[in-house]
């Protein structure tokens, strides 16, 4: 009697495979026991009766079935599968194998008792590229010989035999399964759609292509993977690079434990390579993560930043792009929710200033509302206050600050703005100048977007800016002004450490900081660009060609960057007229005169440190810059501080002493004259 159509298909399916088991069982029991003639037909007959109900009560094929054709099984192969599974469910099959094998100690079924026993027999099914053993589908234990060796079936193909869904122990220690997403942004999910369409018409596994998505953020390429997986009735299942094993004896193994997932379950893999860095010290997992990408059978996506070399497999790629505007915009509305009603307009500020995926702005949503909520106070947002805000515009500010952080700490040095326009002693001309730089990226917006500056493409729409002057002279503390005044991220880039010398690694260098930085329009501030402009000369070699392709590679990208990219340098000589018009701001630094200096000096102590009888003036006479200034009163500082006295005088001036000796200066007597200081004090 046939099973009614609520029967499910979990018992159903259990049904159907004990019952082919009970075949197999039939077969073992007439070789243990010689049944011949009627007895053994009878109780073939029986067993196949068995399996046709079973069959017919099937709402949707058995994973018997399913593995036999996908595998492509011979009939020998899968009663093989089938002694495996008889020894797990019991059935008195260990004692069946046992008499079959006429040693009571052999109570395990072998290749050689399935030869004996099974028909079509087929010796060549026992080779290592035979599908049994190509694809582990069984375990072969020690023995004196491989058909006399114990004989068990793989764990993870029981379990899916049964229905059952069990990802092997060996992978789920590597790889985690990534859903598909509830929302993708309009742009994002076109890139799936053209994803599933290269996969669609693919049925041989051996000719899958493999799919790189290269650029953007690491959770919106895996979202955009899980959505072409889903577009295809495919699951995706991501394995991090960085735990990839780097040797062959490793890989193969690995390969064909995915092999097998794949052919089972039809999911796809998605290698992210993200944290296997582009250089020498980085070739072993690049190296392991080529192979296995250009090896494995199936869908296969490499994802990173950066695109990687193609392989001898067909390889298709797609770059991967923040959202544009408009839909970041629409993002933020939706992740805010009710909340987001009380920005307004501040919703355009948020997509201008900070280039965010999908997945970070949910993110900064979230955070920025468990601020508000806690009280956390912040900095608050440039233009906040004016707008009357109470919090949520300055909470969701500092909370894309801190989505925009992760990749750049890596790369460069933050540094935590403290100094003030108040602090920064320059002449007007020069405050002037620094001042319209902080207009620039406040109104970005408007001009380049609602008065249609941005429409002719992105050249010319960074923000770039020189800052030109000797060491001490107030480059770092304006960078420092800047962004205190835009509440922005600054990041200082050593570019002496930037720069390689070997081809085509520091332009390599300079594209992960500039991509890095672009999610938060960072301020970067690229230290010593001497390093990089050095004196220019007559292109003689290709090392000086290859100087002179890194130099334009950096304006290049400071001119399409989204946010502030400023330049220090010592050698503005250096640079040629073509290089300076590709700049928007140079701000020369002087070497402060007698009057800045004592600027500096009535700035630099702070408001708690106790002084007594400085003057000023007669401090502005000592002929050093603004960074050595502030040296000599931090070293006063102490000086006093031991002392348990007030800082006067006679501490600059022993301070002063020991920063011109590091400064290999004497400090002459017009510098401290009328300074009532005794000599040797």
């Amino acid at each position: 009697m046939s099973d009614g159509p609520s029967t499910s298909w979990p018992e159903a399916n259990e049904r159907y495979l004990l019952a082919t088991v009970d075949v197999v069982r039939a077969l073992l029991e007439s070789h243990a026991t010689r049944l011949v003639g009627r007895e053994l037909e009878e109780r073939g007959v029986e067993a196949a009766k068995a399996v046709e109900e079973a069959a017919a009560a099937l709402p949707a094929p058995a994973a018997l079935d399913r593995l036999t054709s996908v595998l492509g099984l011979s009939p020998f192969e899968c009663g093989v599968l089938l002694l495996g599974v008889g020894m797990e469910t019991g059935a008195g099959f260990a004692r069946l194998c046992a008499a079959a094998h006429g040693e009571a100690e052999s109570a395990y079924p072998t290749l050689g008792l399935a030869l004996d026993v099974l028909p079509g027999a087929d010796r060549g099914a026992l080779s290592p590229n035979a599908a049994l053993r190509r694809w582990r589908l069984i375990e072969v234990g020690e023995g004196n010989a491989l058909v006399s060796s114990p004989l068990r079936l793989a764990e993870r193909v029981l379990h899916y035999l049964f229905g059952v869904e069990h990802l092997d122990e060996r992978l789920a220690r590597l790889l985690e399964t990534v859903p598909a997403p509830a929302e993708l942004a309009p742009s994002h999910r076109a890139l799936a759609e053209r994803m599933a369409a290269v996969w669609r018409p693919i049925e041989s596994a051996a000719d899958f292509p493999v799919i790189q998505l290269a650029g953007g953020e690491v959770a919106d390429r895996q979202a955009i993977a899980a959505h072409a997986c889903a577009l295809l009735g495919r699951q995706l299942r991501v394995l991090p690079a960085y735990l990839l094993p780097t040797q062959p004896e490793d890989l193969e193994p690995l390969r064909r434990l995915w092999e097998l997932e794949g052919a089972l379950t039809g999911a796809a893999l998605l290698i992210e390579g993200d944290e296997v860095p582009v250089g020498e010290g980085a070739r072993p997992r690049q190296e392991a993560l080529a192979w296995l990408a250009g090896r494995v059978l199936g869908g296969v996506v490499v994802s990173g930043a950066e695109r990687r070399r193609a392989w001898q497999r067909p390889l298709v790629t797609f770059e991967v792009e923040t959202p544009p505007a408009a839909e970041q915009r629409n993002l933020w509305r939706a992740s805010l929710g009710a909340a987001g009603a009380e920005l307004d307009g501040d919703v355009e500020r948020l997509a201008s200033q900070f280039h965010l995926g999908a997945a970070a702005i949910r993110s900064a949503s979230v955070d920025a509302l468990a601020r508000q909520a806690g009280g956390n106070g912040q900095e608050p947002a440039p233009g906040a206050e004016e707008a009357g805000e109470d919090g949520l515009l300055s909470a969701v500010w500092q909370a894309c600050r801190v989505q925009a952080r992760s990749r750049l700490d890596d790369l460069a040095q933050r540094i935590e703005p403290a100094a003030t326009w108040e602090e920064l002693a320059l002449p007007d001309l020069q405050h002037d100048v620094l001042r319209q730089v902080a207009v620039h990226v406040r109104q970005r917006m408007v001009v380049y977007e609602k008065w249609g500056f941005g429409e002719k493409g992105q050249r010319g729409l960074g923000i770039s800016a020189l800052f030109a002057g000797t060491s001490g002279t107030g480059k770092t503390m304006a960078a420092e002004v800047l962004a205190g005044e835009l509440s922005l991220d600054l990041y200082r880039i050593d570019l002496s450490a930037v720069v390689s010398k070997y081809i085509g690694e520091t332009e390599k260098n300079l594209r992960r900081v500039f991509a890095a930085a672009e999610a938060g329009g960072t301020i970067l501030l690229f230290d010593e660009a001497d390093a990089l402009f050095g004196k220019r000369t007559a292109v003689q070699d290709s090392h000086d060609r290859h100087a002179n392709i890194e130099v334009s590679y950096l304006l290049q990208r400071m001119e399409a960057y989204r946010g502030l990219a400023i330049l220090t340098t010592n050698m503005l000589s250096a640079l040629d007229a073509a290089f300076l018009r590709r700049i928007r701001f140079i701000v020369d630094f002087p070497f402060p005169d007698a009057e800045l200096r004592a600027e500096i000096w009535r700035q630099i102590f702070p408001k708690a440190t106790p002084t007594e009888g400085l003057d000023e003036e007669k401090l502005a006479q000592l002929n050093v810059a603004g960074g050595s200034i502030r040296n000599i009163a931090m070293n006063s500082a102490f000086l006093a501080a031991d002392a348990g006295e007030p800082v006067r005088m006679g501490h600059v001036w022993r301070a002063a002493k020991g920063e011109y000796s590091k400064m290999k200066k004497d400090l002459t007597p017009a510098e401290t004259r009328g300074w009532g200081v005794v000599t040797g004090w």
